[in-house]
C-alpha cells in the first residue's frame, strides 16, 4: 500500500531554513509526479509545489518562489523541499502527496516560524 512519511519539520525563527523529506513506498515513485501541500493553522490545504517524474520540471506557488526548492531522488524514493528565508506565514503542516487530488498523503510534518 502507498506510504508517504514526511520529516524535517521544526520550529525556526524568521529567516531560517529547513529541509523537508518525504520517503515513499508502495507505488512506482519514479513514475509519479509528486506534490508538496500545506495546511496553515485554521485553514484548508494549499498547494505549494510539484515536480515531474525525472525532476526536470518544477512549479512553486508565487509566494515561495526564490525561497523554496523542490527536488527528488528516485534512487532513494525520496522527495525534498528545501525552505530558506522562512516567514511566519509559512507556518503550517506540510504534506507530500502522490497525485493532484492530494488524497493520498502522509501524516505531515509541522513547520513553525516564529520569533
Amino acid at each position: 500500500q502507498v506510504q508517504l512519511v514526511e520529516s524535517g519539520g521544526g520550529s525556526v525563527q524568521p529567516g531560517g531554513s529547513l529541509r523537508l523529506s518525504c520517503e515513499a513506498s508502495g507505488f512506482a515513485f519514479g513514475d509519479s509526479w509528486m506534490y508538496w501541500v500545506r495546511q496553515p493553522p485554521g485553514k484548508g490545504l494549499e498547494w505549494v509545489s510539484e515536480i515531474n517524474r525525472n525532476g526536470g520540471y518544477t512549479l512553486l506557488r508565487k509566494d515561495v518562489e526564490g525561497r523554496f526548492t523542490i527536488s527528488r531522488d528516485n534512487d532513494k524514493n525520496t522527495l525534498y523541499l528545501q525552505m530558506n528565508d522562512l516567514k511566519p506565514e509559512d507556518t503550517a503542516v506540510y504534506y507530500c502527496a502522490k497525485d493532484s487530488t492530494y488524497a493520498e498523503r502522509g501524516d505531515g510534518t509541522l513547520v513553525t516560524v516564529s520569533s
